[in-house]
């Protein structure tokens, strides 16, 4: 019983520490924009690339992915 006599004063700071922390947070605009993070990583800007547009860089890189891929048997190379 003499533990919640500490513990009453305990949850009372926490709980006041929550409400600041959020008022803090909502004076701060962190709620401002709530949808505007979600919708930005669904829309592509960048463009393709076309197939003659490609330096020699990107198509040694491709070259070198298709080390990468199942062969006919449906096995990876490198599962020996």
């Amino acid at each position: 019983m003499d533990v919640i006599y500490g513990l009453i004063p305990l949850m009372l700071l926490l709980g006041l520490v929550g409400v600041v922390v959020f008022i803090w947070s909502v004076r701060s605009g962190q709620y401002d924009d709530l949808e505007g993070d979600a919708s930005r990583i669904l829309m592509d800007e960048d463009d393709p690339l076309l197939p003659g547009n490609q330096s020699e860089n990107q198509q040694d890189n491709a070259h070198d992915s298709d080390h990468n891929t199942r062969n006919d048997k449906g096995v990876w190379p490198d599962a020996d």
